[in-house]
């Protein structure tokens, strides 16, 4: 349970005096100890969750740099898993309503802050998350293979585009596309098709680090993130000498094989995940026609 030990807090607040206040306040809860961070902007409280991961965040929807759902939905991508609770002013309680609807999962209302208010929000600010984040777990997890489902990648994914965007660091997107799965479902059936798609899947947990975002989009459609320093010459490698290996394994009813389509990210111009997939499939729908042979 978070509260039976020191709790990590960060706040994000730009008014000297609401930070002062806010300090005394949880300074007064004397069954718990807080360790406070604060930061005055977004930008830097990013950089702050960039390298460290608070127990808790709150943070003031009328900042300098950023502002209301906007504001909540660039510090959830950076820091998903922390429980987040939103300030706001005594005329702004409807800002308020839209951040719960938002993703924030408590606010509380400048001068209206007691002790016993902060620590109730930050309590139910924990535990609604932590129930969040369990029926998130169940519905971003493909239930056939295990990997991420296409929720699941793209939340991922767009967490590790965010960071990318900060650092300047390249990225790369494989949409890969297993090849002739109808004639095993309408030969061997589908409980054979599922067999196969399940075994590309673990062909993929193989090929690729546990640190890779591997996702199945759905049906026999597979995606990756991975590191640019890979490159789409070793990715192919690792794949066509994986399924090989598989494929000339005795007594194989089918044979194993995927189209694959790979985009690099532009540091420069970074575009969305959903946009890299699309890319990526328009790539991997070319190579299928020309029946790459390679595979």
């Amino acid at each position: 349970m978070m509260f039976d030990r020191r709790i990590r807090l960060l706040l994000v607040e730009d008014n000297p005096g609401d930070v002062r206040l806010f300090a005394e306040t949880i300074k007064e809860a004397r069954a718990f100890q807080f360790e406070l961070e604060h930061r005055d902007t977004i930008d830097k409280a990013l950089a702050f969750l960039s390298a460290s991961c608070p127990d808790m965040i709150v943070l003031d929807l009328g900042l300098p740099d950023g502002g209301g759902v906007d504001a909540i939905q660039r510090v959830q991508r950076a820091a998903p898993s922390v429980p987040l609770v939103v300030l706001t002013g005594l005329d702004d309680e409807a800002a308020a309503i839209e951040a719960l609807h938002a993703g924030a999962q408590d606010y509380l209302i400048k001068g209206q802050m007691s002790t016993s208010l902060l620590i109730r929000a930050l309590r139910y600010a924990f535990e609604r998350h932590g129930m969040q984040m369990a029926l998130r777990k169940e519905s971003t997890l493909d239930e056939l293979t295990g990997l991420a489902n296409r929720r699941g990648f793209l939340m991922l994914a767009e967490q590790h585009a965010m960071l990318a965007k900060r650092t300047g660091e390249r990225f790369v997107v494989v949409f890969i596309d297993m090849d002739r799965l109808k004639p095993i479902n309408d030969t061997l059936g589908h409980q054979a098709g599922d067999a196969a798609i399940a075994e590309i899947a673990d062909a993929l947990r193989v090929c690729f680090r546990e640190s890779d975002i591997i996702g199945r989009l759905g049906g026999d459609e597979f995606a990756l993130l991975l590191p640019a320093s890979d490159g789409e010459d070793s990715i192919r490698e690792r794949l066509h000498q994986e399924l090989q290996r598989r494929n000339l394994q005795p007594d194989r009813r089918y044979l194993l094989s995927v189209s694959v389509g790979i985009v690099i990210s532009d540091p420069h111009q970074p575009p969305s995940v959903e946009e890299m997939l699309a890319q990526a499939d328009a790539l991997m729908y070319e190579e299928k026609q020309k029946g790459r042979p390679a595979r």
